[in-house]
């Protein structure tokens, strides 16, 4: 079965908004409020569209953009923002991930 990429939530610095996908209404209340929390932060700091993206393998990823006239989108300051958020919420991103291939794909890992 070919995988497709799934939105989990994205923030956007332009409409003050945060959209969280609906078939992860069931993750507990305060992750989905620690992902509100990381993602409007972020668009708050640099600036942008912050968007997490479970990609084909099931991995989750960072992907950041910007209107094309936005002068003030910090392009450097996003990359170094996602990886600070990787490392600070290492274990929040982690249990994501399992959460996608458990629950969301069916897949069981063996011990």
């Amino acid at each position: 079965m070919e995988q497709q990429e799934i939105v989990l939530c994205a923030s956007s610095a332009y409409d003050k908004k945060f959209y969280l996908n609906q078939i992860f209404q069931g993750l507990p209340q305060s992750v989905k409020d620690e992902l509100k929390i990381m993602c409007v932060l972020f668009t708050e700091d640099v600036g942008g569209i912050l968007t997490l993206v479970y990609n084909e393998d099931g991995e989750l990823e960072f992907r950041t953009s910007a209107d094309e006239g936005d002068y003030l989108y910090d392009e450097i300051g996003s990359v170094l923002k996602v990886k600070e958020l990787q490392v600070s919420k290492a274990e929040l991103l982690d249990s994501l991930q399992i959460f996608y291939r458990v629950i969301i794909l069916g897949e069981f890992e063996e011990e």
